[in-house]
């Protein structure tokens, strides 16, 4: 099977996911433009199960010596295409085997390391797991989303951990992030209402601080073109974090609070770390030297984060047709910026000749 198997062709299918996932957004705010009420019904799943959690076993599979192991974001394809058609229970199984097969595939890494930071990753494939078998048994996909939330989290802190490894971080700063992401996980298995909304709150924008002060992001911040936008990228991403603790911690009675505190993460928190590591991690997947970067790029993500912006500040202050159209073009610049990737990509590598080390540094 891994012969047949290609990263470069799994990928456009995981986008898939991303693409429908944004259309039942759409249809949820209402936007009549690209109906469909199957891709409403099951927003959560394609976006986080489908785009996201593939996309993290697709990052982590190309890594390994045998091609065998692409079958595990192959599954995550194969549960995009059943949700689409409908078969929400068979989706929901492939995405569990998927979880489980991301599970084994940070065990074997972890337990060939021995590193924390690889314990921290093969956590979050845990939570990702667990959410996924509660959404089987409750047919209920709000009991998984705080799982769903800890899954992004562990493996964006694991993998911010692999990249400082070596920065001149004092001893006990780790320990004190390995004591919050302890308690986070407390806090997944506290009810949400009973207390379990307010542990994650503190936890997440504690954490979100820690990345400010402690990620390699606030060194690469101070240079030039791509290490500034990666840098950046990730500071605004942790200031979501931080936003969206806030929200568990203060807004609970308000009539969007779900709305509020799912987005200012997941789109947030969640895509502010792909826009920042995407440059790097796409060309891994075709196999090129060459990072996906122009300084264009700054304007879709600064239209991103603006237009995101005032639709949170729009749901909070009641402002229901701002809140649409803000979420509609959000949308939109999120696969704009796609498009915009994917064309720089291919202008660099097949109309511009490359530059002898052209291999960027990950930030």
């Amino acid at each position: 099977m891994g012969k047949m198997l290609k990263p470069q062709w799994l990928l456009p299918l995981i986008l898939v996911g991303l693409v429908m996932g944004i259309v039942g957004g759409w249809t949820r705010l209402g936007y009549s433009g690209f109906p469909n009420v199957n891709s409403a019904i099951n927003h959560a799943l394609l976006m986080t199960g489908c785009f996201m959690g593939t996309l993290v076993s697709l990052e982590r599979s190309i890594v390994l010596p045998s091609k065998n192991w692409l079958a595990v974001p192959l599954l995550g394809v194969l549960a995009t295409i059943a949700i689409l058609a409908g078969q929400q229970t068979t989706g929901m199984v492939l995405l569990s085997v998927q979880s489980a097969g991301l599970v084994v595939i940070l065990y074997l890494q972890a337990s060939r390391y021995k590193l924390v930071e690889q314990w921290i990753l093969c956590l979050g494939a845990i939570g990702w797991l667990i959410g996924n078998l509660m959404v089987i048994k409750t047919e209920f996909v709000p009991a998984a989303t705080t799982w769903w939330i800890g899954f992004i989290l562990f493996t964006i802190v694991g993998e911010r951990l692999e990249f400082g490894k070596f920065l001149p971080n004092p001893p006990w700063s780790k320990y004190l992030l390995y004591a919050l992401l302890i308690l986070f996980f407390l806090g997944l298995l506290i009810p949400f209402h009973e207390g379990g909304n307010l542990l994650q709150g503190w936890v997440a924008f504690l954490v979100g601080l820690w990345l400010i002060k402690f990620d390699m992001a606030k060194n690469s911040i101070k240079k030039a073109g791509f290490h500034q936008y990666v840098g950046t990228g990730l500071m605004v991403g942790y200031s979501w974090l931080g936003v969206f603790g806030v929200s568990l911690l203060l807004l609970e009675e308000h009539p969007l609070f779900y709305d509020i505190f799912l987005h200012t993460y997941f789109l947030g928190f969640a895509f502010s770390m792909i826009w920042a590591h995407a440059p790097v991690i796409l060309p891994a997947v075709f196999k090129k030297p060459e990072t996906i970067y122009h300084p264009v790029l700054w304007w879709g993500w600064s239209f991103f984060q603006i237009t995101l912006l005032g639709r949170m500040l729009a749901a909070l202050l009641k402002y229901p047709e701002v809140r649409q159209s803000l979420g509609i073009i959000n949308g939109w610049i999120v696969l704009g910026m796609f498009v915009l990737m994917a064309g720089i990509m291919v202008w660099k590598l097949y109309f511009k000749a490359l530059p002898q080390n052209s291999a960027q540094k990950v930030v």
